[in-house]
């Protein structure tokens, strides 16, 4: 790293310098990289969507139109890297060897971002940069001879990777917005309005939803404290603090995803839940935004719904043959009911939503009662709760019921009068699916039953009870380590040999998990069963009774799951709150 980088930054350039005389020779090198991207390009479409959907825009413009594919979802930025990378010969930018690269002091930030470059690494007379474009660069290496009189030689990173290090290292427009903020005095809603539009604030909102679409986040969560800002994802079922920006950023922060979704910018004192459309690469994700007053600011929760209803799929929620035939057979039936059970997070919806896509025929009539509707999937009819004017789930089932419906879902039994009411439906001759908060398969009929449902109602429609927890998949790449081994470039007698190294896993950012799979208790109701349930059993005679007719535990199919190495006995444990698993 050049000493000199430490000393005070010359006069700002301009953003873009004058550009060197014509060269016939760089005008060639670029109409050939472009044809070659573009061929590139047409067979990558072709082969996502299909030679008819295949063509790019008719005048496709070197490097925009390119990436206008990107926001329109038909190409992603890995895509697009892999594209140029292949054109170009440049190498792709190893993220992890400079996931913290110093600034350069030098430069503007106003000229980094137009050139959309990274400085990474540098001495006197030699620079190594980070750009998003493989175009242009005989003119942007001109500009660094000229200007800082350093010989420029670059790798081709994500866009987004490199918008955000940026934003990180240079932009000090964001802290001054902060800061005039603070200094006006002036919180009134057309203040906070123009600050919620400015370029530094819609940059770092933008990369927050971006990085938590990369790390495969469910939420993100912004946390301000007295004197400290922290926004946090949650991976796989674990919060982890992921940026901290400066306390100052808060209200720019605040007022960005207040106007993103449709909220009252300058209600500071009141929970206030507000909805974002995102479209990330080829992901469309529904952002649900709820806010709630704290003795420091508001706490901003962001819960990220994938669109694509081609997720749901039994299949791949980790359910072993032995479980998933009989619980497939039962939601098939023509009429009765069957519960999801399990603490919030433990991806009752998700299941649901597979059995409704396995359900959802032209055949069929489904409707659905939910607070609040998560996923939209088409052929079925979605109806929100909403309390406020009396549409309770109570309510809502009861116009549901002449709705002539084969299929009814209600996100989840409540109260007496919902629990009666779904029975009923199930009764007379629907299939009713519903969640309840339990922790386990029996303890679901302990449940109905304090709610005061009785006994012979419950063991006259329930088919069936899943109960169900989340647990974390060992990555496949480092095996649960979290370090990933790059192997030796010779052998150990070579002189010019570099030895095994290991990294920060890329898969997993270093957690040793990445993403979660299910472990399940399916309780068929039978005979047996339905006598115990007239007799008012307890759970603990519900469940000995069960696992008698080959009801297999929690802990057993998480135990199950460990030995095939698919998670760990600590995972198990977390999950079923247990001492140990073996």
């Amino acid at each position: 790293m050049d000493a000199d980088s430490t000393q005070p930054p010359p006069p700002l350039l301009p953003v873009t310098p004058a550009p060197p005389p014509p060269a016939p020779v760089e005008a060639g090198r670029e109409a050939a990289l472009a044809a070659l991207v573009r061929t590139e390009l047409d067979r990558v479409l072709a082969a996502a969507s299909g030679p008819a959907a295949a063509a790019a825009p008719p005048a496709l413009a070197a490097g925009n139109d390119e990436w206008a594919l990107v926001h329109q979802g038909r190409l992603t930025e890995a895509d697009l890297l892999r594209i140029y990378t292949g054109a170009s010969g440049l190498k792709p930018l190893d993220e992890e060897q400079h996931h913290k690269p110093e600034p350069f002091l030098e430069a503007a930030f106003d000229f980094l971002s137009h050139w959309n470059c990274l400085p990474l690494s540098w001495d006197q007379n030699s620079i190594l940069l980070a750009v998003a474009s493989p175009y242009r660069l005989g003119e942007l290496a001109w500009q660094w001879r000229v200007f800082f009189g350093r010989h420029a030689s670059f790798v081709l990173g994500r866009r987004s990777w490199i918008e955000r290090q940026l934003t990180e290292l240079y932009e000090k427009n964001l802290e001054a917005a902060g800061s005039r903020l603070d200094a006006d005095g002036d919180d009134s809603e057309q203040a906070l309005r123009d600050l919620a539009r400015e370029a530094p604030i819609v940059r770092l909102v933008n990369d927050m939803f971006s990085r938590a679409a990369e790390m495969g986040a469910s939420d993100i969560h912004v946390e301000p404290s007295e004197g400290d800002l922290a926004v946090r994802y949650r991976i796989d079922g674990v919060l982890q603090t992921v940026l901290t920006p400066p306390k100052s950023h808060y209200a720019a922060i605040s007022s960005r995803l207040k106007l993103l979704a449709g909220m009252n910018i300058a209600e500071r004192r009141l929970p206030q839940d507000g909805r974002i459309d995102l479209q990330i690469g080829r992901n469309a994700i529904d952002v649900r935004v709820s806010t709630v007053p704290s003795m420091h600011g508001e706490s901003i929760v962001l819960r990220l719904l994938q669109k694509d209803v081609s997720i749901f799929d039994l299949g791949n929620l980790g359910m072993d043959a032995a479980l998933r035939g009989p619980f497939e057979e039962t939601v098939q039936m023509p009429h009765g009911m069957v519960l999801v059970v399990g603490p919030t997070g433990s991806g009752k919806t998700t299941t649901l939503y597979c059995v409704m896509k396995l359900l959802n025929h032209e055949s069929s009539k489904i409707i659905t009662m939910e607070d609040p509707v998560e996923y939209q999937m088409p052929g079925l009819t979605q109806i929100q709760v909403k309390t406020q004017i009396g549409l309770t789930f109570a309510n809502g089932l009861r116009s549901i019921v002449r709705q002539d419906p084969d299929i009814i879902l209600v996100g989840e039994i409540r109260d007496r009068e919902t629990a009666e009411i779904a029975i009923q439906a199930a009764l007379t001759g629907h299939m009713v699916l519903s969640t309840l908060h339990t922790n386990d398969a029996p303890g679901a009929i302990s449940r109905l039953l304090d709610m005061g449902v009785e006994g012979f109602l419950i063991s006259s429609a329930l088919l069936g009870v899943l109960s169900q927890r989340l647990v974390r998949r060992i990555c496949p790449d480092c095996h649960g380590t979290g370090r990933a081994v790059v192997a030796a470039t010779d052998t150990p007698d070579t002189p010019n040999a570099k030895p095994a190294t290991a990294h920060r896993c890329r898969t997993c950012a270093g957690s040793g998990f990445r993403g979660r799979v299910g472990i399940y208790e399916w309780m068929h109701v039978n005979d047996e069963l339905r006598r115990a349930i007239n007799d008012r059993k307890d759970a603990t005679e519900l469940a000995g009774i069960a696992r008698r007719h080959g009801m297999r535990p929690l802990r057993e199919d998480g135990e199950l799951k460990v030995r095939a190495g698919i998670t760990t006995a600590a995972e198990v444990a977390r999950v079923c709150q247990l001492d140990a698993v073996a």
